[in-house]
């Protein structure tokens, strides 16, 4: 189930039933319902800080909810405790700051996700270092694609001993015209490789900067 259909609920509930997903999507707005009427599995409009029309809608019976509302936060923080009250064991919550974050979790949300801030670290660590592409996995811990370095060239990932000289691992690489696979010690770094790195965030970021 999914409440709330701006731009972060209507992607994720397309995203979710081209996955082969059956999706409830409510809102209360009869105009952006409508709209997605066809696209989605099933939609209703409704108030989703009235625990009666929630009830109607058996929203108790549902495993996973996201709470998408964005600007309005009484009805992201009400609709979140409801969905709590209703025993719902897993709820994602959408935050609009740190702080509305923090006050989701205390209401019931088990999984808090701020789009917008995290979206704008990504594109930071983009822009500034010499990475190809960066997630972050857990606060200071990241994933990272970046270029094979120099010194990295020829050698297998044994010999380079990565993980004691720059705290960082590489988990996978991608030679030119070549899927991704897993990296072992035994494998050996090429020009063209891309590397998958995981390490701190401090780390992968001065491995990066070493291609």
């Amino acid at each position: 189930m999914i409440i709330g259909l701006g731009r972060f609920g209507s992607s994720l509930a397309a995203e979710l039933v081209r996955r082969g997903s059956e999706v409830l999507a409510l809102d209360s707005r009869p105009n952006v319902v409508q709209r997605y009427a066809d696209e989605l599995t099933h939609t209703a409009v409704a108030d989703s800080t009235d625990p009666e029309s929630l009830r109607q809608l058996g929203v108790h019976q549902f495993k996973r909810a996201v709470v998408a509302i964005g600007t309005e936060l009484e009805a992201s923080i009400l609709t979140t405790s409801l969905l709590a009250d209703f025993g719902i064991p897993h709820i994602w919550a959408k935050a609009t700051s740190r702080q509305h974050g923090r006050i989701l979790e205390r209401v019931g949300a088990h999984h808090v996700v701020l789009p917008e801030h995290e979206m704008g670290e990504r594109v930071a660590h983009l822009v500034n270092g010499r990475m190809l592409d960066y997630i972050e996995l857990a606060e200071h811990y990241a994933l990272i694609k970046t270029h094979a370095p120099a010194e990295a060239v020829g050698n297998t990932l044994g010999e380079l001993k990565l993980r004691s000289k720059y705290g960082v691992t590489v988990v996978g690489i991608k030679r030119p015209g070549e899927d991704f696979t897993y990296a072992t010690a035994d494998t050996t770094v090429d020009q063209q490789d891309m590397l998958i790195v995981a390490g701190t965030t401090t780390q992968v970021e001065a491995f990066a900067e070493r291609t």
